[in-house]
């Protein structure tokens, strides 16, 4: 067994620090270096590779060429994923891909497919599934004591306006983001709901619309009710033109109580009259984890990276699979046929 590996981050862009700085506190445990950064503009590679000391490179293909790597972090545009996911796993590198896996389903097949096929480890950034709100409403299902979720909701309403999408050569467009607000905000929130239902989905009827923004072709608002196969009616909204980025809602109607999440706090209230909940203590958290970890609905990003390196050396059970983001890559991939024929689907 390696005792540590070696790793590389492709994409030095918005969401790099929540891995660098992972990485960092993770290198104290003497389970990960990391040797090199790679983006196709040189001048962020060169101020990351400064910033931690490694190699900077701006071809992907250049870095498997020239890095005996073990592992790699791939935090590019969606339509970019699967391409970088499949060359790294067809070179023998283990992939820890940022959401989404892809823009479609069958290229999430693939990546799936190579990874088993060349027995490596292929996971997806859900990091909020690793939240300890988010875990403590899981065991609960999981041990009955709420019984089965009949219904639920999510709500999200977050600010991002035509500058946010102006700064950016890629977000808001079908071709590489995939879609707007449900492939790149509300995942994570579709992604919770339908893991803590625990049933396959059976259909989907979805409405899409871009209501307000002026340079995007995707959508900014998204609404829909899945059905599933236990019987469990999930009704999500979603969209962008808020002012703020208000924390998310998702309720559940169970069997025996009701809970209210958000990613950081839980509250359920039992049927009998008892209540549990459990609250995000941040500053201990931070304390836990280190200064540079960036709080990010909590530090979960952390979580699952670690639970990836140990799945890689063989001490952890790899928690999100490929496997498994392939039913949140099916779902987001429903919404979008659903919303574009204007008619409910069967999965």
């Amino acid at each position: 067994m390696k005792n540590k590996l070696k790793v590389a981050i492709i994409g030095c862009g918005r969401i790099f620090t929540m891995h660098s700085s992972s990485i960092e506190v993770l290198k104290k445990e003497g389970l990960v270096e990391l040797v090199a950064v790679c983006d196709i503009k040189k001048e962020r590679a060169d101020a990351c590779a400064k910033e931690y000391n490694c190699k900077a490179y701006y071809s992907y293909q250049e870095l498997f060429e020239n890095e005996k790597l073990d592992a790699v972090h791939v935090c590019i545009p969606h339509y970019m994923h699967p391409v970088v996911s499949k060359y790294a796993l067809s070179h023998g590198v283990n992939v820890l891909c940022e959401k989404p896996m892809a823009i479609n389903y069958n290229d999430g097949v693939e990546c799936v497919d190579i990874a088993k096929k060349n027995n490596l480890v292929y996971s997806i950034i859900f990091q909020i599934r690793f939240n300890d709100s988010v875990k403590f409403v899981k065991q609960r299902l999981d041990d009955g004591k709420l019984g089965k979720v009949l219904s639920a909701r999510s709500i999200l309403t977050w600010e991002r306006p035509d500058s946010y999408y102006g700064e950016s050569d890629w977000k808001g467009t079908w071709d590489k983001e995939g879609g707007g607000v449900v492939i790149d905000q509300a995942i994570h929130s579709i992604d919770i709901v339908n893991w803590l239902v625990n049933s396959k989905p059976k259909t989907i009827y979805s409405s899409i619309a871009n209501r307000n923004h002026k340079i995007i072709e995707v959508e900014d608002s998204a609404e829909g009710l899945i059905k599933y196969e236990n019987g469990t009616l999930y009704a999500f909204y979603c969209m962008n033109n808020y002012a703020v980025n208000e924390p998310i809602e998702i309720m559940l109607q169970c069997e025996k109580g009701k809970v209210i999440l958000t990613y950081e706090n839980a509250y359920i209230y039992y049927s009998d009259g008892t209540k549990e909940s459990i609250v995000a203590n941040a500053d201990e958290d931070k304390k836990f984890y280190g200064e540079d970890v960036v709080d990010y609905w909590g530090f979960a990003h952390l979580k699952q990276i670690k639970n990836f390196y140990g799945a890689v050396l063989g001490t952890e059970e790899l928690l999100i699979s490929g496997e498994e983001a392939l039913k949140i890559q099916k779902i987001i991939c429903s919404i979008y046929e659903s919303g574009k024929l204007g008619k409910e689907i069967e999965l």
